[in-house]
Formats: structure tokens, sequence, C-alpha cells
């Protein structure tokens, strides 16, 4: 902190490197409201001479201190200047956003970088499709809390979000359901009204360029070999049981699952991924893998058949065997294949141990996204080599009430296990924070749960452990913007969002 403070004025003008031009229209639609102030491409003329300007700068020598997603800002009496290698500039506009009150920004000069460079917020639409502005609100607040990776969870069993051309049933069929369950686990209580959505290729198009204008990358998720209900519903000769079955309405593991023993159906998910990759840029795609049921593998004849000419031993061992080939798919397409830690086999407590039993290793170039189980899991997967996104649920799920998971929680969390070694740290990608969708059908109560949580696990993602405080956080969330800043959007915080239930 310094003395003084920087006063926005009509006569305020923001130049910009040729580079920051998207940071500089960005920076002049977020203080709209506070001035509006014009915008410039800085000339070699215009260096900082002039007194009562912003300027976004480019230095490529900051790299080697701060990284690409790292920034310097200095603010005084006379300017405002943000120094930043790349994307770094975008970040510097965050922190003069939340800085700024009444058109004035307080003296200061900071340095700063990530503590992570995965910075993860997962939408579940497969649950109840919400539509573009809920996407678009989500990637707007995901900016500003400087979060950078939008995990969209687009099928599931209760329904398939993502126009796939080649497979029009998709989408026909598997995106409606006649009903859904109510209340919680196992209710049997329904609501009697159908629910149905989906994304176009176009309106995914027109998302990810929004996204990509805030620096967040969208990874997909597209779910198998479990979760498959929605997929099976609309072609019942992908499912292990070849038979017809409705898009489910009730929530929880189910027992339908692709027959991966069928090459047919092997295609069929090749041709998915085919167009999932030449749709999002991101060269990751999330394969799910999670809670999968082996009953219908165990009693499919074609799967025995196919698990004893393969000399494959047990289910658990047949799911790492498709999850390799998968695996190896994406590689010959440039692509990583992200999953949940049941990929590494061996774990999931609705199977018989017997059937969790593995001899196959998942492929090295798989990234784990743990989030059950033994944390001892993470370091584990850190020192055989994988890269892990640490998403554990105790501290990162959102849909939790706060009873379950206060906001203190939240911020508590610490990506990087206190048993792995220093030399494995840099395979902590960072953390992902779920919104699942069960039982959050409405937009409100949606964000209800999400803020301010997202807020405390962005800063898990950004601030190093050694600097975090979280009475610091919780007097800066209560005093400062981003409270403002949500009041306007019409998202009110209670006691209880903040200090969790009496």
């Amino acid at each position: 902190m310094q003395s003084g403070s920087f006063n926005l004025s009509h006569a305020t003008k923001i130049y910009y490197d040729a580079a920051c031009n998207n940071e500089a229209i960005f920076l002049q639609q977020a203080l709209k409201d506070e001035q509006q102030l014009k915008v410039f491409a800085a000339k070699k003329k215009d260096a900082v001479i002039k007194t009562g300007n912003i300027y976004l700068n480019i230095y490529a020598a900051d790299s080697v201190t701060l990284g690409k997603e790292g920034y310097t800002l200095k603010v005084d009496e006379n300017n405002i200047v943000v120094n930043a290698a790349t994307v770094g500039v975008f970040y510097g506009v965050q922190s003069i956003r939340q800085l700024i009150q009444n058109k004035t920004i307080p003296a200061v000069t900071i340095t700063d970088k990530p503590a992570f460079q995965w910075r993860g917020f997962m939408l579940d639409e497969g649950r109840y499709f919400k539509g573009e502005k809920v996407v678009k609100d989500f990637l707007d607040e995901m900016a500003l809390l400087k979060m950078n990776t939008f995990h969209w969870h687009l099928t599931d069993d209760g329904g398939w979000r993502i126009e796939i051309k080649k497979y029009p049933k998709l989408t026909e069929i598997g995106s409606k359901r006649r009903m859904s369950e109510l209340g919680t686990w196992l209710s049997n209580v329904f609501d009697s009204v159908p629910h149905s959505g989906f994304y176009t290729q176009e309106q995914i198009k027109d998302i990810i360029k929004y996204a990509a204008d805030r620096h967040i990358t969208i990874i997909p998720e597209i779910e198998m070999p479990g979760h498959a209900s929605a997929a099976i519903a609309s072609y019942p000769w992908l499912g292990a049981e070849n038979k017809q079955i409705e898009v489910p309405i009730s929530f929880g593991i189910k027992p339908d699952v692709f027959n991966v023993a069928d090459a047919k159906v092997k295609q069929f998910l090749h041709d998915v991924l085919d167009e999932v990759m030449a749709l999002f840029p991101s060269k990751i795609v999330h394969i799910g893998g999670d809670e999968v049921l082996y009953d219908q593998w165990k009693a499919s004849k074609q799967v025995n058949e196919f698990m004893k000419q393969n000399n494959i031993k047990s289910p658990a061992d047949l799911q790492i065997d498709f999850t390799n080939g998968i695996a190896k798919y994406l590689e010959q397409h440039d692509h990583r294949m992200l999953g949940w830690n049941e990929i590494l086999g061996g774990h999931h407590q609705n199977n018989d141990s017997t059937d969790a039993v593995t001899q196959q290793q998942l492929s090295k170039s798989a990234i784990i996204d743990f989030w059950t189980g033994d944390p001892k899991i993470v370091a584990d997967a850190a020192m055989k080599g994988y890269d892990v996104v640490n998403s554990y649920w105790y501290f990162t799920y959102l849909d939790y009430d706060y009873k379950t998971t206060t906001l203190e929680r939240a911020y508590s969390f610490n990506p990087v296990p206190d048993s792995l070694p220093i030399p494995y740290h840099k395979k902590i990608l960072g953390l992902n924070t779920q919104m699942w969708g069960e039982w959050i059908p409405t937009v409100e109560r949606m964000n209800f749960l999400a803020y301010p949580r997202i807020a405390a696990l962005a800063e898990v993602g950004w601030t190093d452990a050694s600097q975090k405080n979280y009475r610091r956080f919780l007097d800066a969330l209560i005093k400062g913007n981003l409270k403002n800043h949500w009041e306007k959007r019409g998202i009110t915080l209670s006691d209880e969002q903040v200090y969790g239930p009496k």
C-alpha cells in the first residue's frame, strides 16, 4: 500500500500495447458504470509521461519472474500501469476492478502471479440444463476471480447436452426426460415436469469465444464407460445389455454401461470424440470414468468372451483397457485424456472387491482428476508420474450445503498433499471446484450454493499457501467490492453462506 489514490475522470484514457486490445476493451466495459473511458493503441510517444491515464503494457522479459499469467500493477496519483508478459495483463485488469470504489483506486504496488496453473470451475448440466446466459454469467465471475478453466460436464445419465451431428438421436431422445427426482438420494419423489435442453454446436462455438475472450479454457466432459444411460436410451445397441431404456428420471449411480467389447460402440465413441475435438480448442478432453458398475459386464457373454480373448482378468482391468484405448485415440489426435480418479482402477466402493483387482496400468499420458477415496491417491499418482487436478469433494463440492462444507473449510483447502515430496509438487496442476446438478434445479439455488465459496476456492488456486489468511479474506469479502458486485447481480449473501449455519 502507498499513500494517495488515483481518481478516474472523463479525461482518463486507456492506452494499450497492440497485444492488449482485448484487455483494454474489457476494462473499458467493466468500468463503464464508474466512468466512460476512451481506449487508444499506444505508440512509442505514449510512454508513461502523461498523467491521469491507464497503461496496459506487454514486457516479454517479465515471463522469467512472473510466468505467462503474472503481472505487476502500480497505482499512484498520476497513473495506473499494468505490466505483464502475456495473459497477466488480463489479471492485472481484474485487480483494478477489485480495487476500485467510487471512481477511486488506492495507490498500490503489486507483484502477483498464480500459485497453480489450473484454477477450475465445473458445471454439471447433464442433470439440469441451465443455458447460455447462466454459463456466460459463471464465465464472467470466473474472470473476475482469476479462474482460467471451465470444466463443462455435458453428458450423464440424466441427459445428453451437446449436439453430435453424426448421431442426432443423442439430443432428440437423450436430452429429454419425462420428470425428475426431488429432494435427495432415493427419495422416490418426482415433480412430474418434463425436463430437456441441449447446446447446438453453433451455440457452443459462441460460448467458447466468450470464454476465450476472458482467457478461460473450456474442458468438455463426455462420460464413458459409465453414466451412459442417456446415450443408451438414444441408441440401445450401445449398452452392455442391448436393451431399450428411458433416460432415467431418478438420480444416483445407474447400472447401464457402454458395451466396451463391441467395436461398433468404440467407433461410436471415436466419432463423438472427433466432433468434440473439432469443436473445442482445448487439447484436453475429460472422459469421466467414475462410478462404473460392473454387473452388466459380468453378465454379458460378449464382454466375457472379449476379456478371455484379450487375457483381461477383472472388470477393473477391462475398464483400464478401454480407458487406455481412448487415451491412445486422443493422443493420436494431439489430445490428452482427463478422468476422475477411478480410471486408475481398484478403488470404487460400489463394486465387489474381487472385481476391482487390477494388473494393467493406466496410460501415463492421462491426467487424474481426484475427487474421492483416500487422499493418499493424489500423492501416489503424482509420484508415479501422473499429472493431477485435485477436486477433493471434502473441500470443493459446491452442491453440498453450508453445514457440510463451510466457507472456511473451502478456503482451507491445499491441493498439494502434505505427504507429497517437493520434487513432485509440480505434478499437481491445480484444482477444480464442482457444481453438481442433481439437487439444484433452479439458478437461485445454484447461486446460493456457489457464492461466496467459489471466491474462496478461486483464492486457493491463485494465492500461495503462505500468503493465505482467512480473516483477511473474510474481511475483504464483507467490506470489499465483491459483495457489492454480486448484489448488483441479485446475489445477496446471508449469514449462513458466510459464517455457516447456526
